[in-house]
């Protein structure tokens, strides 16, 4: 029995395109099944029960012979969709250098990027708790470094690991291709604005707005 795949995400949201984005690259059907966060839908005791206890989203659901398994994580989902392509490289310390962009990406990028997106596009400034308001000088900075990290990096190849796109790549471009959204001006990092164009014009990529089946 061939595996099908059900992703349980909020459209909104930068981790769940990337599983999307990943699976579309390499053609892979996935369904989705959709969650309000702001709604705490997420939060609902069904899916606390069954489909994660952390009550957060992405999860991928795995149908296949051993059942119906649920994966939670959006980089740990990317790579079981892509274990076997050419979205993860041959050579071990390309492999291990691809997972180091894929950890800062989680550690350095998404919690101030990401974050700001969503707490001033979705949430709105005035709406911020005034813990939150203390964070967004903060995030605004290291958000900012994460991406002058990026575009030099970036100004020394295409990709950021080896000679074409990996998995490094998709996660990195997700939440990085909507940053304006959290004020982040990506006119200022002109690498990183050509790794976006050079991604969005990858044979079978799907933009944010258009991406999985429902």
């Amino acid at each position: 029995m061939a595996e099908s795949y059900i992703l349980h995400e909020d459209l909104r949201s930068g981790n769940c395109y990337k599983i999307k984005l990943t699976a579309a690259l390499l053609g892979i059907p996935i369904a989705t099944r959709q969650y309000d966060i702001l709604k705490g839908e997420t939060r609902a005791p069904e899916f606390l029960s069954g489909v994660n206890r952390n009550g957060r989203i992405p999860v991928l659901q795995i149908d296949g012979d051993e059942g119906t398994r649920f994966l939670p994580e959006s980089n740990a989902a990317c790579w079981y969709l892509a274990s076997k392509s050419a979205l993860i490289p041959q050579d071990r310390f390309e492999q291990a250098d691809m997972l180091r962009w894929m950890f800062f990406e989680q550690y350095s990028h998404e919690p101030n990027i990401a974050t700001l997106r969503f707490w001033l596009h979705f949430v709105g400034e005035a709406n911020l708790s005034d813990e939150q308001r203390a964070q967004i000088v903060a995030k605004r900075i290291a958000g900012c470094d994460a991406l002058e990290l990026m575009d030099e990096h970036l100004g020394r190849g295409p990709w950021f690991v080896g000679d074409r796109a990996t998995l490094a790549d998709i996660v990195l471009y997700a939440y990085t291709h909507v940053s304006e959204a959290g004020g982040f001006a990506l006119h200022d990092y002109r690498n990183v604005c050509a790794w976006l164009d050079r991604i969005a014009a990858l044979p079978g990529y799907v933009p944010m707005d258009r991406a999985g089946t429902s």
